[in-house]
């Protein structure tokens, strides 16, 4: 019970204590800040198997800044010029970073630092999810399905690019802000999606991921500089999309599409609150992919039945998403839309503008489109040959029971 209460704690814990020390002490001292948290929760693990304290996060909180105390003789014997924190002004200085406010801003100044621009695109998420979130290298290998080894490159070359770029581990100020938080954003976008439609073999959602990405977008939605429109659209979509995710699978554990679930475990309280982000999310007459995207999601969510979804209004929508961010998998999408319309002729003009290796993991995809989009146009040969295809290259084993089954459907009617 220790351990787990210790891995949870972990979990939602680590990712604070590393961003307030890190403010105190700088970037350049991180490989020792982390193993000091790292340390902090050993220590933490073993205590606890005698006695469990009754308060284990103010436990935690005195035990990091007790960890101050030991970074700090470790620097000082590394003869860094640093001010005397064990007493006067500078100690209470301390005790005051980690007031709540204080340690929810020493995270969003971490967030901006891991998704910062000059760090590599595919470096972005391990390293936000290694020194924000707490997730272990071993955990982010296992969500980005990567080795260990790879990440562990990921994270050092993140960690060089800070110290090559000399990146300051601050919240930008002014013009600079728009193109940081964008980063951000997609960041935290890029998470929640690979929660909500794992790659994974044997998971098709990872809550852990999607509830961080939320819990991460709450931070820059709480800060009055990061507080903008988009923000709460994101925020809007990751609460529709994350009202849905008990009905994806059944009870069985097998996917289940739009149109088999049961909308009644739909979670309307998420609901509520995606309605209320948007409401304040569009409050401007500039809107982003976030925008337009949590608008489809709001669309499915009012249909009462699959069969009331408003196809057409959801495609306008997907239309003005595609000129404003132009991607393989919009195209896809308008194209499955039609073939819900019964407009074939206009869904094969998408299809004919795609190629399946476009879609790269997603490939699949658009193979099982294609199948679908076959047999209802009567061309059961094809059907069946695209959705071989689509068997071949999904890598998701629920995902690819829920296509046999499709297969198996169609096997019988032939």
């Amino acid at each position: 019970m220790e351990n787990k209460l210790v891995d949870h704690l972990f979990r939602h814990h680590s990712g604070k204590m590393v961003s307030v020390l890190t403010r105190i002490f700088g970037l350049q001292h991180l490989d020792i800040i982390e193993d000091a948290v790292q340390d902090t929760f050993i220590k933490a693990s073993l205590s606890w198997r005698k006695e469990q304290p009754k308060h284990p996060e103010a436990w935690l909180t005195k035990a990091a800044k007790n960890r101050v105390l030991d970074i700090f003789r470790t620097l000082k014997s590394q003869k860094n010029n640093l001010p005397d924190i064990t007493q006067g002004t500078d100690a209470i200085a301390i005790n005051e970073l980690f007031l709540d406010s204080e340690i929810e801003d020493a995270q969003l100044r971490m967030i901006f630092t891991a998704c910062h621009p000059k760090l590599d695109p595919r470096d972005r998420i391990s390293f936000a999810l290694k020194t924000v979130s707490g997730f272990s290298t071993k955990e982010i290998a296992s969500a980005l399905l990567t080795k260990d080894e790879t990440i562990k490159k990921r994270l050092m070359r993140a960690r060089k690019a800070i110290h090559k770029s000399d990146i300051q581990f601050h919240i930008p100020q002014g013009k600079d802000l728009p193109m940081r938080l964008e980063s951000v954003m997609e960041v935290l976008y890029l998470i929640f999606n690979e929660g909500f439609h794992s790659n994974s073999k044997t998971q098709l959602i990872r809550e852990d991921l999607c509830s961080e990405a939320m819990r991460l977008c709450k931070l820059l939605l709480k800060h009055k500089q990061t507080r903008l429109p988009e923000c709460y659209a994101l925020f809007a979509l990751m609460c529709f999309h994350s009202a849905r995710l008990e009905a994806k699978t059944s009870v069985d554990n097998e996917v289940l599409d739009l149109k088999q679930q049961d909308r009644a475990l739909w979670h309307f309280p998420l609901i509520q609150l995606g309605n209320t982000m948007m409401h304040k999310a569009v409050e401007t007459d500039d809107f982003s992919c976030y925008h337009y995207e949590a608008a489809i999601a709001a669309e499915h969510l009012k249909a009462r039945t699959f069969e009331d979804t408003n196809w057409s209004k959801i495609l306008k929508w997907y239309e003005a998403l595609h000129q404003l961010q132009p991607m393989p998998s919009h195209l896809l999408t308008m194209a499955v839309i039609c073939i819900q319309n019964k407009d074939y002729s206009k869904a094969d003009t998408y299809f004919k503008q795609l190629r399946p290796e476009d879609l790269e993991q997603r490939a699949y995809l658009y193979y099982a489109a294609k199948a679908d989009y076959s047999m209802d146009t009567n061309d059961k040969k094809n059907a069946i040959k695209s959705i071989d295809k689509a068997l071949q290259t999904v890598t998701n084993n629920l995902e690819k029971d829920f296509l046999l089954k499709k297969k198996a459907d169609w096997l019988k009617n032939f």
